[in-house]
């Protein structure tokens, strides 16, 4: 019996397909991943190298009339001549730390009052029901407008801009805030008060850190907003700033001038796109992928 157990043990063995290494399928997967990056960053380059060729290449044959859309050519040598002697209102710089420095404080005092009152009425309802409407009628009234209120309280300094850019970031992070508080499941809360915690241990420890996706995914919109509040704030009135430059280069008729500083502040933003992404990755390691993260990797 013991031979004949053995034999077909052995003849099952030799039949079954080999259970894969774990180590070869890791590689594989390490493979598959770097060669989608590579082909993403690929098809990257391939996609600016057709704008910007056909651009160039349209503008040169005349076939694009070069003086109302600018030319590749020309952004470059705008820029280098920005580089060596500046713009008409100082060194270009000076023009990117000062929207920059606007951006920044707008999108930090935005994010504040944000989460600050998203949280606030999100947990407290007899509040959402009282100012909910007046937050709603706020959020609808024209951006522009509300620029051209605040140059004129607050005069043509940076304090008009990070005024303008904060209420963009505000709205933003604030429904997104209070939406994800509202999405906290009821037996987590529920769980924490029957062991005892406060009301301000279950925010922190519970509400806070359940809505916190939330809070990080409106930042990636957040910041761009930021951008375009001191943007629009110079454009309406200002002494320094890309959007002044950019105002500047519009009433001379130098399509030049204006897609080049929009492309220092694409870098501005791309740049802080990263950071955040960053951010992210650092404040929301504790989650598990999701799926749709997993595929993509």
């Amino acid at each position: 019996m013991t031979s004949e157990r053995e034999l077909l043990m052995t003849e099952a063995g030799q039949t079954a397909p080999l259970a894969p290494d774990s180590t070869s399928v890791a590689e594989a997967a390490r493979h598959q991943t770097r060669r989608r990056r590579l082909l993403v960053y690929a098809a990257r380059v391939a996609t600016l190298v057709l704008v910007v060729g056909g651009w160039q290449l349209l503008t040169s044959m005349k076939v694009v009339d070069p003086f109302f859309f600018g030319q590749p050519s020309g952004i470059v040598l705008k820029l280098r001549d920005w580089l060596q002697h500046g713009t008409a209102y100082g060194s270009v710089w000076l023009q990117i730390w000062i929207t920059m420095r606007e951006a920044l404080l707008g999108f930090v005092f935005g994010v504040a009052g944000g989460v600050v009152f998203g949280i606030l009425l999100g947990q407290v309802r007899f509040l959402s029901d009282v100012l909910g409407p007046y937050i709603k009628a706020m959020n609808a009234l024209p951006r522009i407008v509300l620029g051209s209120i605040f140059v004129v309280w607050l005069g043509l300094g940076s304090s008009s801009k990070v005024m303008l850019a904060a209420v963009l970031v505000f709205f933003v992070v604030f429904f997104n805030a209070f939406q994800g508080v509202r999405e906290v499941n009821p037996n987590f809360i529920a769980n924490a008060r029957v062991l005892g915690a406060s009301r301000m241990q279950v925010v922190r420890n519970v509400v806070l850190p359940s809505a916190l996706t939330w809070i990080i995914a409106s930042l990636h919109v957040a910041f761009g907003f930021s951008i375009i509040g001191a943007i629009v704030g110079e454009f309406l009135g200002a002494q320094k700033g890309l959007g002044l430059v950019i105002a500047t280069a519009q009433n001379n008729f130098d399509p030049d001038g204006v897609f080049a500083a929009m492309l220092i502040i694409a870098i501005l933003a791309l740049t802080a796109e990263w950071l955040i992404s960053r951010l992210e990755h650092r404040l929301l390691s504790w989650r598990p992928p999701a799926p749709t993260e997993i595929a993509a990797i």
